[in-house]
């Protein structure tokens, strides 16, 4: 049966038996005589985690449409499968179950974010895949899978990590803070961070004032946030989606709430549509990130991805930045083909082992996997958001916006304190 005939005829399948099927190509007019390599995987292409997929998912053709053009993998050419998971946890187990029995794929990734790589876990491991996840936090603490594989900076101490750089910037405050508010969503993220960030108050001798949580379907955030300023924490640390961060840096500045430093894992403040909505607001929050354009960060190839990136987001709709999620989506199919290539094979026990055993050299720079599939060491940024102006994206590209204050190797800038001060400069 010609290539094109099977395409087709896994389409109308696809199509027949999911309903939220998103796509399958090979992106690419380069003619093979091989059949492809698919890589299988769920992403959220809708719902409130989709910022975040798109921007995953544009990131990963451009990696394979890259990798094609220069003759596949081994000679054979790279095909994505993908559903959409509609950021629903439970769409989760029944799509990664049809990409392994159904579509038979050849490698699997994760979607996007820890809500959504955690219920992949059980049928990744039933079938003993090598699974390369996107953007998790604790994920593999207590299960302990040899061929989890995860590519957010977060160390060996994956759940204190996100909150490290936090509360190291605080405590080089003059005075130092006393005391802290926690809060985050009720969901697996943030439950992860917080319990990190407890061990790191406890660490810093910090005095916690408040510590709740919230339901993730949260639509106004004024009265907790009322209730965090009645109780005059030194700092406040928060965990949260890109949602809940919207409505936290919406209420926080409606009620003016200035505490000494504030911010956390905010995930969704590096999104470009949540930098141009808010703007100067966002000025003197200090939050985490992986990947903003300061002169420390200038890895070999990151920037050529970062203009095809930015080329193709347009047309695709998606986050017309691109600096949170994408290069490391790039660099975790970068990783995985790298250990296709350099074993010859989609053995998934030669993958893991060659996947432990190397160290990869990609656009976010060397990566070492430690044990348990996490990063061997830590390279989470901390940042602080300074001196922006109006809402034009283009200020963002540029250095002295997003300043790295941690980790020591990688710091670009110095903190601007008290939260209100950093405001008032920008005025």
């Amino acid at each position: 049966m010609p290539y094109l005939q099977k395409t087709f005829s896994r389409r109308r399948l696809l199509a027949s038996t999911a309903s939220i099927a998103a796509g399958i190509s090979l992106g690419t007019e380069t003619t093979f005589g091989a059949d492809p390599i698919r890589i299988g995987f769920g992403m959220s292409l809708t719902g409130p985690l989709a910022p975040g997929g798109k921007q995953c998912l544009l990131a990963m053709e451009v990696w394979r449409d890259e990798t094609n053009a220069k003759g596949g993998l081994n000679g054979r050419p790279v095909q994505l499968i993908y559903y959409d998971d509609q950021s629903n946890p439970a769409n989760v187990p029944g799509l990664y179950a049809k990409l392994l029995d159904i579509d038979n794929v050849d490698l699997v990734v994760s979607p996007f974010a820890t809500n959504q790589i955690a219920p992949a876990m059980p049928i990744v491991m039933d079938r003993k895949r090598v699974y390369m996840a996107l953007f998790g936090t604790g994920v593999n603490d207590g299960l302990k899978y040899d061929r989890y594989f995860q590519i957010l900076p977060n160390g060996p101490e994956s759940k204190r990590s996100l909150s490290t750089g936090y509360f190291d910037v605080a405590m080089r405050m003059d005075p130092r803070p006393q005391t802290v508010a926690i809060v985050g969503s009720d969901a697996e993220f943030s439950k992860s961070v917080l319990a990190g960030a407890r061990a790191n108050i406890e660490q810093a001798g910090l005095k916690i004032v408040y510590d709740d949580s919230y339901p993730p379907t949260t639509p106004d955030f004024t009265q907790i946030v009322r209730t965090i300023q009645a109780a005059n924490p030194d700092i406040v640390f928060v965990a949260s989606y890109p949602a809940d961060s919207a409505g936290i840096v919406r209420s926080i500045n409606e009620l003016d709430y200035r505490p000494k430093m504030f911010g956390g894992a905010m995930i969704g403040l590096s999104f470009a549509a949540v930098k141009g909505q808010f703007g100067p607001a966002l000025n003197g929050i200090v939050t985490n990130d992986n990947y903003v354009p300061e002169p420390t960060m200038k890895f070999p190839g990151v920037e050529d991805f970062l203009q095809h990136y930015q080329e193709r987001a347009p047309k695709a709709g998606v986050d017309a930045l691109g600096y949170f999620l994408a290069p490391f989506a790039y660099a975790a199919l970068q990783i995985l083909g790298e250990a296709v290539t350099a074993t010859g094979s989609l053995d998934q026990g030669k993958l893991a082992a060659h996947l432990h055993d190397a160290r990869f050299k990609t656009i976010v720079g060397d990566v070492k996997f430690g044990p348990l599939g996490e990063w061997e060491k830590t390279r989470i940024l901390t940042i602080q958001y300074q001196h922006i102006s109006g809402k034009d994206l283009d200020q963002f590209k540029q250095p002295g916006k997003q300043v790295i204050l941690y980790p020591p190797e990688l710091k670009s800038g110095d903190l601007i304190a008290p939260f209100a001060k950093a405001h008032e400069i920008a005025r």
